[in-house]
């Protein structure tokens, strides 16, 4: 039996290390946590999934919240305009529903099933020589924790990575007794705001500790109005502040909160870091190599959604490339293809999609977004794009594209 060595407990280390623990494979998962440091800690993000990456957990049958998780059937984007009104505003529809679980939630359910099922759990922190000593002993060791020391182990890949420090000032709060949007009654969707030049507010249902929530997300551009939440520890002046941002930049989002209080004490984060594209071989002091997994090669700025998804989607394609290499040895070349294979099929499409949000939107994006408000199926195909991004290459990067899409699209549209 091929023995492996799964280093993190997120939503790829711990997806890959079930999918390899039903196929037969001993593994061995390192978490820095047990589940209920896990349940009891700091909401760890903001985690929306869509279809595609959902899945992968139904082929695992570890989709354990299906049933009590918001199923989110849209994606509503509004623009603020100068004077805070709406701009544009329409809503999206998706062909699969999208859902998110809090992570403390999933990632601790995961965590006491791998073990239930006869998985070996080592709860440690994990160092470079640590992992120097323990990778000697295992076929193949995986590197999924994307934050700590192991990430010095992956060198940053200039060529893919455009942005070398943070292009977004992030502040999430989840919380209890947002009202509905009075123009959508009955319909749970992600709510996209855009405020041009200041930043995002994305406003999503979710399933956390204490049932279902709202989660309040602000991305800000560093310097700007929205880059206020470094300092503040407290997490009712998080929400506050949240909410005050909320009342100046997007009332109409702020109408609906006025009863919303935080889910729990750990129901706050904010931080920042640069998007990245490392390498995925890691070279141990010993001589060892080790693979990356998930956001440990590939960690994009969370303005997309895109995460959690491309984190699932790593975790199938590699578990996919593992049972296709039988008893071969996993050494460098492998671990490359392997890398390459999730690269071009998932995490390159997701990087460029991603990249291009980032920045202020060309004059075809903004006229893209603004048709959608007319024309249900540009909306719907914008939509479809958070559970596929590769789809945007054919009609949104490009002027010419995004133009010949548009008349296509208005005269379908005047012929029914």
């Amino acid at each position: 039996m091929r023995t492996i060595l799964v280093v993190g407990a997120g939503q790829s280390g711990l997806q890959l290390a079930l999918g390899l623990q039903a196929k037969g494979y001993d593994v061995t998962l390192m978490s820095n946590r047990t589940p209920d440091e896990i349940r009891a800690g700091r909401v760890m993000s903001t985690q929306v999934m869509f279809d595609a990456a959902l899945q992968h957990e139904r082929d695992l049958e570890i989709d354990f919240w299906a049933a009590h998780a918001p199923r989110i059937e849209g994606i509503g984007v509004s623009v603020a305009a100068p004077d805070c009104s709406r701009a544009v505003d329409w809503l999206g529809r998706l062909k699969g529903y999208a859902q998110s679980v809090d992570q403390r939630v999933k990632m601790a359910g995961w965590l006491d099933t791998f073990a239930q099922r006869g998985g070996r759990v080592v709860i440690h922190g994990a160092t470079v020589s640590d992992l120097d000593y323990f990778s000697r002993t295992y076929d193949l060791t995986l590197v999924a924790a994307g934050k700590g020391e192991l990430v010095s182990l992956f060198e940053r890949d200039a060529a893919r990575s455009p942005y070398d420090a943070p292009q977004r000032a992030l502040a999430v709060s989840y919380v209890h007794g947002l009202g509905p949007r009075p123009e959508h009654p009955g319909t749970e969707a992600v709510r996209c705001n855009l405020v041009p030049g200041i930043g995002e507010l994305f406003v999503m249902p979710a399933l956390t500790l204490s049932g279902r929530a709202d989660i309040l997300f602000w991305e800000g551009i560093p310097g700007g109005p929205l880059d206020v939440f470094a300092g503040i520890k407290d997490p009712a002046e998080h929400l506050a502040v949240t909410l005050e941002l909320m009342e100046k930049f997007t009332p109409w989002e702020y109408a609906r909160a006025a009863d919303t209080e935080l889910t729990d004490a750990g129901a706050t984060l904010a931080g920042r870091y640069a998007p990245v594209v490392r390498k995925p071989v890691g070279r141990l002091p010993g001589g060892g190599v080790v693979l990356g997994v998930g956001d440990v090669v590939v960690a994009n700025d969370p303005i997309t959604g895109q995460g959690a998804n491309a984190a699932a989607k790593c975790a199938a394609s590699y578990l996919s490339s593992i049972l296709m290499h039988g008893d071969k040895p996993f050494d460098e070349t492998w671990m490359k293809a392997t890398f390459d294979r999730f690269w071009f099929q998932t995490a390159k499409p997701v990087t460029q999609w991603t990249n291009a949000m980032l920045g202020p939107p060309p004059e075809h994006v903004t006229d893209l977004i603004g048709a959608a408000g007319q024309l249900q199926p540009v909306a719907d195909r914008f939509a479809g794009g958070f559970d596929n991004p590769a789809d945007f290459d054919d009609w949104f990067y490009d002027p010419q594209d995004a133009a010949d899409y548009l008349a296509e699209v208005s005269g379908a549209s005047s012929a029914e």
